[in-house]
């Protein structure tokens, strides 16, 4: 007897569900916080598009070998360690703060405000004795960071008692606090809270990390370096820009000695005879100094475009 129409189809549906469900799937845990928009708006410029809602913690994202979960930067090396997560984005800090055995994929240097470094440093009221770390001997120091704080001090002989801070640590000193341990990327809200830096405990970036044993396996390999090759290329592109010009040949050797080129620059011989197309990476606050010489130089149509990756 020949099957029905409808009985085929609930078959295909459900090879196709079995199908799904046997496929490779990349556990990907994006920070969730003050790193959140930085890290979607790198993704988009890598390639994968991250739909993210104000209490969803499942992001869709454009990939079907992803599954993407939004975990706080501060957990997210524990639990790529226990491998709940295959990969992950977080801060050097929280790795070191947890000691965390994780693998090192790619440093990925972005913060929430810009493409430098955070530091975390030990502050103190801007009257207070406290001049140099030794001082601290006895003292009471607030911060979110309590794991290497305790180290770093026992590194420096210095006996204090650290207390975790739930936020706000700025404002605890001097009556909650002697001294604090605070992020800081620019050191802004640490002036305004009246702080000085004492010392620099420690930098960071964010880190593309991943579990031991999910590192080894091939398939889930080959996903995470692609994810670092792109993620990083889109890093490079964020202070990059290409130049376009064309350049009769009398002024070719000046011109291509005057571009900062990553390689040498592409070149492509144009119909007017003496003429050469001319194209080039360079650094974008460069770009200001170098078209006027390049245009005395007799280079014309110059176009300065926008990249999305630049991968090496």
């Amino acid at each position: 007897m020949a099957r029905s129409r409808s009985g085929a189809r609930s078959s295909s549906a459900a090879a196709t569900k079995q199908a799904a469900a046997s496929a490779p799937l990349l556990r990907l845990g994006l920070p969730k916080g003050s790193l959140q928009d930085a890290t979607v708006r790198l993704f988009a410029k890598a390639g994968w598009n991250v739909v993210t809602s104000g209490r969803g913690y499942y992001p869709p994202i454009d990939d079907t070998e992803i599954q993407a979960r939004l975990i706080r930067a501060q957990e997210m090396a524990r639990y790529v360690e226990d491998g709940l997560l295959d990969v992950g984005l977080t801060g050097r800090d929280w790795v070191l703060e947890q000691n965390a055995k994780v693998h090192e994929v790619a440093e990925l240097q972005y913060a929430r405000a810009g493409l430098g470094k955070v530091r975390w440093v030990i502050a103190v009221p801007e009257d207070s004795s406290i001049q140099k770390v030794s001082d601290l001997k006895g003292k009471r120091i607030a911060t979110e960071l309590v794991g290497f704080t305790k180290r770093y001090l026992k590194s420096r002989g210095v006996s204090a008692r650290v207390e975790f801070s739930w936020g706000a640590t700025e404002v605890k000193p001097p009556e909650l606090a002697d001294a604090i341990v605070e992020l800081t990327e620019t050191g802004s809200s640490l002036r305004a809270n009246h702080l000085r830096i004492v010392e620099t405990i420690l930098e960071s970036t964010t880190l593309l990390i991943a579990n031991r044993d999910s590192w080894r396996d091939p398939w889930k390999r080959r996903k995470m370096e692609s994810l670092a090759l792109l993620l990083g290329g889109a890093l490079r592109a964020e202070t990059k820009v290409g130049l376009k010009m064309n350049v009769p040949q009398k002024q070719l050797a000046e011109v291509q000695a005057l571009l900062p080129a990553m390689h040498t620059p592409t070149l492509a011989t144009l119909s007017d005879p003496g003429w050469f197309s001319l194209e080039v990476v360079v650094d974008e606050p460069l770009v200001r100094d170098l078209v006027p010489r390049l245009k005395q130089l007799g280079a014309t149509g110059i176009i300065e475009y926008p990249l999305n990756k630049v991968v090496p």
